[in-house]
């Protein structure tokens, strides 16, 4: 008997950590007060070392040279300094566009799409992911500016009513992303700003000088009575559903801006959900590098940003990555099975042309890295190996509307317009603009509360540890 209990004892004690819940490793399970969360985040927004401060200078240093200094020369000296030419009238410019509206793209289906699934792990990161959003399209917006070259003209593209009759032509390109981007940027903006307002408001309570004041001003007077929780629920949710259709329908313009047009390796059928993939795709790898540096960096952010959150967003990479290998194979397929000897000849030049090296690439990246390392969770769960990822995926994105823009153009039915696109001073407002995004979330980081802890209060209120036999499980109520 003494054998067989010593046996049966030693049994539970190896089943008893795989049934029971650690509350170290799930945030929702781990509640602290509220007070203390607020000092965290505070703590976290006020505390700079000199490292920030060096990666600030550098960054303005960027910015102003690489984009303001680089942008102004081209405006003086025309979009002759730069590498478009016939054929290939678009350039890394509209290479940027797609990129940084794809970057966006994360914000929305983090924020919008998992609230309205009511996904509990998006709670403390789907303010950084919203901050991606806006100043993703700000870079978009920026892009397509350069793009024009002479941009004291933008008021060509406004629908103005003037003497001369002068009317924006609907069919440009241009007018579409003119008006995709600008409905793009309103709406996330006050989505953003929505969610935003109690942790103002918060800030606003535990702040002193300038400070103070400038919370005071955004937080619109927010006192937390019940009218305005629910008043501001109910703005959230209708945002919410509001903002879904207006986030496919973006890059879905972007898409036609290339579907539309009667040229080789363009008119696809599939280019709209192809495209709206691949802006998830590029836009979860960021989500996961913003993370990774946030927690990182930001002190008090390992309480806020787990293992547990990468390994969910490890998965939604893992499968939107399945999606884009499907839609890319998809649309080649297709082109290929066509015949048309124009679009052959495209086909044999991604591959086996000067850029082939950057189409191997593209696959790799986006198709082969992810399914070799997100599969396991262990892997998925460790926050440098998925932000590794999620660089690498970028770098990929990247390269694939480089292959879709200026190498498709490259090829076309005149053999003697075609010419290899060099770019020169386009490399410069690249890093200008890659540069800014950065120096914009650095700002933000020491303004906003970049962990909405309102969101993650609410979340562990609605979960707790609940005993079934000899168990305990989590569980979760409705709150409303």
């Amino acid at each position: 008997m003494a054998v067989l209990s010593k046996y049966f004892s030693r049994d539970k004690a190896q089943t008893k950590p795989q049934e029971e819940h650690d509350p170290r490793e799930h945030l929702m399970l781990d509640p602290k007060p509220r007070g203390e969360m607020n000092a965290m985040v505070m703590e976290s927004m006020q505390t700079s070392s000199w490292r920030f401060w060096v990666v600030f200078a550098l960054l303005i240093l960027l910015t102003a040279t690489c984009f303001f200094f680089a942008w102004g020369y081209l405006i003086a000296k025309g979009l002759g300094v730069a590498g478009v030419n016939r054929p290939a009238y678009w350039g890394i410019f509209l290479v940027n566009t797609v990129f940084w509206i794809g970057i966006s793209h994360a914000g929305t289906f983090i924020s919008a799409i998992l609230r309205v699934f009511k996904a509990e792990f998006r709670r403390p990161f789907t303010r950084a992911a919203e901050l991606m959003t806006t100043f993703g399209l700000i870079q978009a917006g920026a892009s397509i500016f350069m793009h024009m070259g002479r941009t004291w003209l933008v008021y060509w593209m406004l629908p103005i009513p003037n003497v001369r009759q002068l009317w924006p032509n609907f069919h440009s390109p241009l007018m579409w992303d003119l008006l995709a981007i600008t409905t793009y940027v309103l709406g996330s903006t006050m989505y953003l700003y929505l969610p935003l307002i109690p942790d103002l408001a918060m800030a606003r309570d535990r702040s002193t000088g300038w400070r103070k004041i400038f919370y005071r001003i955004l937080a619109l007077g927010f006192r937390g009575t019940e009218g305005e929780w629910t008043h501001l629920r109910t703005a959230m949710n209708i945002f919410a559903f509001a903002i879904i259709p207006v986030m496919f329908s973006v890059h879905t313009i972007v898409s036609w801006d290339f579907a539309m047009a009667m040229r080789p390796g363009w008119s696809s059928t599939v280019f709209g959900p192809y495209f709206v993939i691949g802006a998830l795709h590029s836009g979860m790898g960021a989500v996961a590098i913003v993370l990774f540096v946030m927690r990182g960096t930001m002190k008090n952010m390992k309480y806020f940003i787990r293992p547990e959150h990468f390994e969910a967003i490890g998965k939604l990479m893992l499968i939107i990555s399945m999606a884009w290998a499907y839609f890319f194979f998809n649309d080649y397929l297709v082109q290929w099975y066509g015949g048309d000897k124009w679009t052959d000849l495209l086909l044999h030049w991604h591959e086996k042309g000067p850029m082939g090296w950057m189409w191997l690439s593209m696959l790799i990246l986006n198709i082969a890295v992810p399914w070799f390392v997100l599969w396991n969770k262990a892997w998925r769960s460790t926050p440098w190996l998925l932000a590794s990822v999620g660089l690498l995926i970028n770098v990929g994105m990247w390269f694939e509307r480089y292959m879709i823009i200026p190498v498709t153009l490259s090829i076309n039915r005149m053999p003697f317009t075609w010419r290899l696109y060099f770019p020169r001073i386009e490399i410069f407002l690249t890093i200008g603009t890659f540069a800014m995004f950065l120096l914009f979330y650095l700002i933000a980081s020491r303004l906003i509360p970049l962990v909405p802890v309102w969101e993650v209060q609410e979340g562990q209120m609605a979960h707790s540890m609940r005993k079934v036999g000899k168990t305990h499980v989590p569980s979760v109520s409705e709150l409303e």
